[in-house]
């Protein structure tokens, strides 16, 4: 059963900083993409970032480049989302998933939310202005 449990989100003032991390237990951390959506109230669940099994290939939203960072550490079992310069629009709750099939790259893959199986409960985010 894998299980996806996600941390470190909380009030920020805008221009501010968050890192959220998502440690993940039940299969082979390593095979899998991870990736983190977020859902504000009225809207869609959306692709934020995404990292590759290999951490070869990135995907991030338009609204978020030059200011999220994804990583993840395999000896851990843990993907991370450093969120700097906080803005307002980007509160919302933030989920983690984890990828559905083995050793996926594609980056058109990576942002697209039929391609995980398994997601974490949430944490929310709050910036304020």
């Amino acid at each position: 059963q894998v299980q996806l449990v996600e941390s470190g989100g909380g009030l920020v003032q805008a221009g501010g900083s968050l890192r959220l991390a998502c440690a993940a237990s039940g299969r082979r951390f390593s095979r899998y993409a991870m990736g983190w959506f977020r859902q504000a109230p009225g809207n869609e669940r959306a692709a934020v970032a995404a990292i590759s099994w290999s951490a070869i290939t990135i995907y991030y939203a338009d609204s978020v480049k030059g200011r999220f960072t994804i990583s993840r550490d395999n000896a851990k079992n843990t993907v991370y989302l450093q969120m700097n310069s906080l803005k307002p629009e980007d509160t919302a709750v933030y989920y983690c998933a984890a990828g559905r099939a083995q050793f996926v790259s594609d980056y058109n893959r990576l942002g697209n939310p039929n391609e995980y199986a398994y997601w974490g409960q949430g944490t929310q985010v709050t910036v304020s202005s």
